[in-house]
């Protein structure tokens, strides 16, 4: 779990864990300010419940919340609504939040009564929505449109909208890491250490 300064280039904090949790988040920056850094902004992957932790300006990476609806309607989807919220969503990065909130409002609209159309189970009488992974797709956008444009907001602060030059200092470290495939763990985590050390 990696914390990275995004205007510096460079990976502040890390730490080894089984998996990243909202706690780990709040202990990271806590450790970071106990350090003695201001937090101007954060740039998150989209975890659950993390956009409310932080009283900073709190920007969910966009090229996140692009592979968030890809999960759900696939590169390639069939159905017309879906290929028109990819294509919606292929908008983001180019855009404002004023106007992709008016384009995704409006791809609801024409497309509520397909949303909530339902199939009822022949076995079991029970009936859930048909489209349930277009919902999906729909309800992430909806939620995290006040997190997807924070960069905007704040120019004064040179905030980026992903987390490209942290996913890409990884790619690197993934690379290296794989070069060395017969290390023990601990020196393993010794490469890892130097790597993420270096600019």
């Amino acid at each position: 779990m990696v914390f990275r300064d995004w205007l510096n280039r460079e990976n502040l904090l890390w730490h080894y864990v089984p998996y990243e949790t909202i706690a780990l988040y709040q202990q990271g920056i806590n450790e970071l300010k106990a350090k003695g850094f201001e937090i101007l902004g954060i740039v998150v992957d989209g975890r659950k419940g993390l956009m409310k932790l932080f009283k900073e300006p709190v920007q969910m990476c966009q090229f996140h919340q692009l592979q968030i609806v890809r999960r759900y309607i696939t590169n390639n989807p069939n159905l017309e609504a879906g290929i028109e919220l990819k294509a919606l969503c292929e908008k983001l990065i180019k855009t404002d939040r004023l106007s992709f909130e008016g384009w995704l409002n409006k791809w609801f609209l024409k497309w509520r009564d397909f949303l909530g159309e339902k199939t009822t189970d022949p076995k079991t009488g029970s009936k859930h929505f048909t489209h349930s992974r277009l919902r999906s797709a729909y309800r992430s956008l909806k939620t995290n449109i006040p997190y997807l444009f924070v960069y905007q907001e704040h120019l004064d602060i040179n905030m980026p909208n992903t987390t490209n030059t942290l996913e890409g200092s990884f790619a690197h470290v993934k690379d290296k890491v794989r070069l060395h495939r017969g290390l023990k763990i601990e020196r393993k985590k010794k490469l890892i250490d130097e790597l993420l050390k270096k600019k």
